[in-house]
């Protein structure tokens, strides 16, 4: 088991394989476990992976911050500061897209290409609160989803559910920005993946794509017919093959 400091906390990480770096970034009440399933499809990268701070085998928190993923962008970059790694490309699902692409804007140097799968984009859809809530009741209800955490997270699920449940409704009230800066001088190539059906992100996922992909000076964006969330799960191979193309593109 391998682990790096943050403020003070130790933050876990994980090495596997070799080639150009991948790094997985997973989203909220989650963590690296969710990739494991599909690590077969990436046998040509050196992937790596990090449970956040809260989360599987990392050092657990008193509070979420409201802006959690800004503070996940930095702890990212500094595995990166760790690893000595340049040139990374960064995966990141749901939550993990919006740390992904904050990681690129705080350290350009270092980053390759960005994959942002499976989140909303460039804000909250309308009705996000109370999808939100809507999950929050059903964690206390659905066997499937209670054992999904127990794996993913751990023991202390439920009460690192309800911290990081606190930390997104704080963030929908403070009406924060969700990036450090400006789509438009987005340094690195971004690829965004999703599918049609995913009743976690807003319906006209295309649409909003379509729209960042224009405003950035790289972009990409590729839609799944098989439902489900994230994509990178429920249209595994596609999206691997998906994403090896465009690091391809890239680098």
């Amino acid at each position: 088991m391998s682990f790096f400091s943050y403020k003070g906390k130790n933050v876990f990480y994980e090495t596997i394989g070799e080639g150009k770096p991948l790094v997985f970034l997973h989203g909220n009440t989650s963590s690296s476990k969710l990739f494991m399933p599909i690590l077969p499809l990436y046998n040509d990268f050196q992937v790596i992976l990090i449970d956040f701070l809260g989360y599987g085998q990392s050092d657990r928190l008193d509070k979420f911050p409201t802006e959690l993923w800004k503070d996940e962008a930095r702890q990212t970059v500094a595995l990166l500061e760790h690893l000595n790694i340049r040139e990374a490309n960064l995966v990141g699902t749901s939550g993990g897209s919006w740390v992904a692409i904050n990681a690129a804007f705080l350290r350009p140097d270092l980053i390759a290409t960005v994959t942002a799968d499976s989140f909303d984009g460039r804000t909250f859809h309308e009705g996000f609160d109370e999808t939100l809530l809507a999950k929050s009741c059903s964690n206390q209800t659905d066997f499937e989803t209670s054992q999904y955490y127990h794996w993913c997270i751990g023991d202390d699920w439920e009460e690192v559910v309800e911290q990081d449940t606190d930390s997104m409704w704080r963030l929908i009230i403070s009406r924060r920005e969700l990036f450090f800066d400006s789509l438009q001088i987005l340094q690195a190539p971004l690829l965004l993946t999703a599918t049609k059906k995913d009743e976690t992100i807003r319906p006209n996922i295309e649409r909003e794509y379509r729209a960042i992909a224009g405003e950035v000076v790289n972009g990409q964006f590729k839609i799944f017919d098989n439902p489900g969330h994230p994509a990178i799960g429920t249209s595994a191979e596609e999206v691997a093959e998906t994403i090896n193309q465009f690091i391809t593109e890239f680098n």
